[in-house]
């Protein structure tokens, strides 16, 4: 049998270890071969493979980003896109296909298994943990901890010029990155999207921090938005899925502090620094398991599932059922962080 293995939509910590569990288990217990297909969509749909073997995939656990590369390519709009990929798979002998990647990745997987009979496994991947039916996704943990060191060194700049320091990170429309590194951090503001913002309420916030001899750090996640106003966006591109381009936010919100306040505020936009580097031990951890019962999917057929982590436990969820909605912070989550703000 030869499987098919491709990682999607943003680079990820972690997208290693699952290529590495699913190769290492797939040869040497199942005797399995592997094909992996470069950049995502992309490689299904030009026939861009490379092999995978054990070799292939040694030393790769500590490395961050991946191996076969990623895009965010949206087979479904291309020209002949379903086409192609069956072609792809068949020239290839691949028999079944694991798909690695976050929302939109598992949905063009979802689709093809649903409606198009392609034999396809899933594996949840975001540092937005953003995905229903999985508890974590591999790269959250790394990229939240990645920013709380970054707010930590944020404290004592702000404390040396007693400024406001705006933090903005990422999570697209879900604030799991900003609320649990605000709160690791020590922040004195934490917005989200779910959750739209009282400018007036937040200069308050920040006031109230400066009375107390301290300088204030507001987390912001890319997605927050204003209770009068909208999305604050760089510009209004779009990308293959239809995804406005997030990043701004943190911007605007500095200069309304610093108009409102009279104090000076500054922005620091971690962006892609949260997805890159080194993954966390948890991250390891979660991605290694997500390989191994991938590849125990495939073996036994059970195709449009996604492998997906409740509780302790590794389990299989339709692919369709975790695409289906996003995973976003609950109000009540949000509530006991805020005896923290001001």
């Amino acid at each position: 049998m030869r499987v098919g293995v491709l990682t999607g939509g943003g680079d990820c910590p972690g997208l290693n270890a699952v290529i590495r569990a699913i190769v290492r288990k797939g040869v040497q217990e199942y005797g399995y071969d592997f094909t992996g297909f470069r950049d995502g969509w992309k490689g299904t749909l030009e026939g861009d493979v490379v092999r995978l073997d054990i070799p292939a995939v040694r030393g790769i656990l500590p490395r961050g980003g991946t191996i076969l590369g990623s895009s965010r390519t949206n087979p479904l709009k291309a020209e002949n896109g379903i086409r192609r990929i069956k072609e792809n798979l068949a020239k290839c002998e691949v028999d079944a296909l694991i798909a690695i990647g976050g929302e939109d990745t598992l949905g063009v997987a979802a689709r093809l298994t649903d409606e198009y009979g392609v034999p396809v496994v899933g594996v949840p991947k975001t540092i937005d943990n953003d995905l229903s039916a999985t508890d974590y996704t591999f790269g959250f943990d790394t990229a939240v901890g990645i920013a709380t060191e970054a707010i930590d060194r944020l404290h004592t700049t702000a404390e040396s010029h007693m400024r406001v320091l705006v933090c903005e990170v990422m999570g697209r429309h879900a604030g799991w990155i900003a609320l649990h590194s605000g709160l690791a951090g020590g922040a004195n503001v934490i917005l989200i999207p779910e959750q739209r913002f009282d400018v007036e309420q937040v200069c308050a916030w920040v006031t109230s921090r400066f009375k107390a001899s301290y300088a204030p750090i507001v987390v912001v996640a890319e997605g927050a938005m204003p209770k009068d106003g909208d999305l604050v966006l760089k510009d209004g591109s779009l990308d293959s899925f239809g995804h406005v381009r997030l990043s701004g936010v943190g911007e605007w919100l500095s200069k309304e502090i610093e108009r409102r306040t009279g104090k000076e505020a500054r922005t620091t936009v971690l962006g892609h620094v949260q997805r890159g580097g080194t993954p966390s031990a948890f991250d390891r951890w979660l991605a290694t398991r997500f390989g191994l019962h991938a590849i125990e999917a495939v073996r036994d057929g059970d195709f449009g599932k996604m492998v997906a982590l409740q509780g302790t436990d590794i389990v299989r969820v339709p692919i369709a059922e975790a695409t289906a909605r996003l995973k976003t912070v609950d109000p009540r989550l949000y509530e006991e962080v805020g005896v923290f703000f001001g």
